[in-house]
């Protein structure tokens, strides 16, 4: 019995002895930008490919995003900073309403040299991304927001009625005396409150954000977020009026704001995806991290698709008149639904979404001296020739002596299950399909399947 007990107490002794607190990849660039605004910025930085920006949350801080910043930095550059008064930034007396604090941000991108960015965000985090994204419509390509409501923004009183929300009105010189040297005891309360599994966060991670925030100054400048909630209120009505255009994923925790997250967005941006985290509540880094990650990696390497909110009455929000300068192709190849799969090309939703069933048109911007195996589609599709000479051929396997040569403005077809393949010659082509989803690839030798593991594309 006793040596059951301490084989039991040995047990637990390890496992939480082997708990590391989160800490973003050593090999991130450290700097220290200082903000218009009256605040000095730490920040993260380092990766190469599309800028990314990671904006963390209340109860933890810039570390939080170790998972995603690891898995990001393979392709793209990623920016991580502290939000001011939290972590290694200053601790100004004021300006943490998040129009301010939006400012902050766009002077840490600009200082390092970026311009045009996604932006990933997480609680009080997503008051700041909406915030940067209003202000700077044309500088955020893609936005993902997780799991916090928008000051302001139905349905912002109910969410405001909710006992467990106390937080949002806990603040000031007296909640700063009451938790001082108790600081644990407080983030406890948020984190239980919050979490879909009681375990997340562990305990080294709990241990690490408290001490961050019992810094000098640290919670008082935590609780300032809070107090900065009614100005918000009224900078973001002002917000809604110009809806963002941007490609939005709203992601909530299942236990937590679940689908609430993209009702919330629906509100203020006209493309909005809707994603739901089974089995966590709000820390989704902490509860379901590989899931997470995965999910934002899909929505910002994927093609652009359209998820329109419903339209008014006139039907507007389902009208779309598009110059050639104005489709957004993405910086890297991202082969998607309805295409061939080779890794270059890169890709356009225009309409509807191959994945799913109803028409939908994508396009394609196939790069010079690329060749297409044979390969066949189940859906019925035709094509236009937009820039470029594209060369198609049909049969099940590739022959030069089959293509023809087509020039812009020609039209082909890609009847259903009927292999073709083609190639680019000196210049890339841009090529606009219109099928009847869900679509699929399908080689006629899948050993020239670009999308197979180990395949070279």
């Amino acid at each position: 019995m006793i040596l059951r007990f301490l084989g039991v107490a040995l047990f637990a002794v390890t496992t939480v002895s082997t708990q590391t607190p989160p800490s973003l990849p050593s090999s991130l660039q450290q700097r220290t930008i200082h903000s218009p605004e009256g605040a000095d910025i730490f920040v993260r930085s380092g990766g190469s490919g599309p800028v990314v920006v990671l904006i963390h949350g209340y109860a933890e801080n810039s570390d939080s995003w170790a998972p995603l910043a690891a898995d990001l930095m393979k392709d793209h550059t990623v920016v991580v900073p502290d939000l001011r008064g939290i972590g290694r930034s200053s601790k100004p007396a004021d300006g943490y309403d998040k129009k301010t604090q939006a400012k902050d941000i766009r002077a840490v991108v600009t200082a390092l040299g970026y311009d045009k960015t996604s932006v990933v965000a997480h609680d009080i985090g997503n008051m700041v991304a909406y915030a940067y994204a209003a202000t700077y419509p044309d500088k955020v390509e893609r936005l993902v927001v997780m799991d916090a409501p928008i000051p302001g923004i139905d349905p912002w009183n109910e969410i405001l009625l909710n006992p467990g929300v106390w937080h949002f009105n806990f603040h000031g010189p007296d909640a700063e005396r009451l938790v001082a040297g108790r600081e644990r005891i407080y983030f406890d309360r948020i984190w239980n409150d919050f979490t879909g599994d009681p375990g997340k966060p562990d305990e080294a991670t709990r241990n690490f954000f408290a001490a961050t925030y019992a810094q000098p100054g640290g919670m008082r400048a935590g609780f300032a977020q809070f107090a900065a909630f009614s100005q918000d209120a009224k900078d973001n009505k002002v917000f809604e009026q110009t809806k963002l255009t941007m490609p939005v994923m709203a992601v909530g925790g299942e236990k937590s704001f679940g689908a609430l997250q993209a009702v919330i967005m629906r509100h203020v941006a006209t493309n909005v995806q809707e994603e739901v985290v089974a089995g966590s509540g709000h820390w989704l880094m902490e509860e379901r991290p590989a899931y997470t990650v995965a999910l934002i990696r899909k929505f910002l390497d994927g093609p652009l698709v359209a998820h329109p909110v419903a339209s008014s009455a006139d039907g507007g929000a389902n009208e779309e008149r598009l110059t050639p300068t104005e489709y957004k192709f993405p910086q890297v190849g991202n082969p998607g639904t309805g295409s061939s799969g080779v890794g270059g090309i890169q890709t356009v939703v225009l309409k509807g979404n191959p994945d799913q069933a109803g028409v939908y048109t994508i396009m394609l911007r196939v790069p010079a001296h690329t060749r297409i195996a044979a390969h066949s589609h189940r859906d019925d599709r035709v094509a236009t020739v937009i820039s470029g000479t594209w060369h198609i051929g049909y049969g099940d396997k590739f022959d030069e002596a089959k293509l023809k040569a087509l020039p812009p403005g020609s039209f082909y077809t890609e009847p259903p299950s009927r292999n073709h393949f083609a190639e680019t010659g000196d210049e890339p082509v841009v090529v606009q399909i219109t099928g009847f989803g869900p679509s699929s690839t399908e080689y006629v030798d899948a050993t020239q399947d670009p999308r197979k593991p180990g395949k070279s594309n």
